[in-house]
């Protein structure tokens, strides 16, 4: 099984904008979100094994505000029917 550190290190790509020595502290709230906007269906499965559908549905469902509209609306609704279906 993967590691946190190990899937990050694996999308790196998607961080570009954190510091290498910053890497391991990256929120499973950014974790989730960048996965979701500019990830693919492929990095979310993989989410799913890292982090557990629930943590993900958790980190997810919990966005408010301002933290809700960093995600692309089509991809929030994506994964608002998704993840009501198949965790909630």
């Amino acid at each position: 099984m993967m590691t946190r550190e190990q899937y990050i290190e694996l999308h790196k790509d998607l961080f570009w904008y954190t510091p290498v020595d910053k890497k391991a502290n990256i929120s499973d709230n950014l974790l989730v979100e960048t996965i979701l906007n500019d990830g693919t269906l492929d990095d979310y499965k993989l989410l799913l094994q890292v982090l557990g559908a629930q943590r993900v549905a958790e980190v997810f469902f919990a966005a408010k505000g301002r933290q809700k509209q960093n995600y692309y609306p089509e991809i929030h609704h994506f994964f608002s029917l998704l993840l009501s279906k198949y965790v909630h």
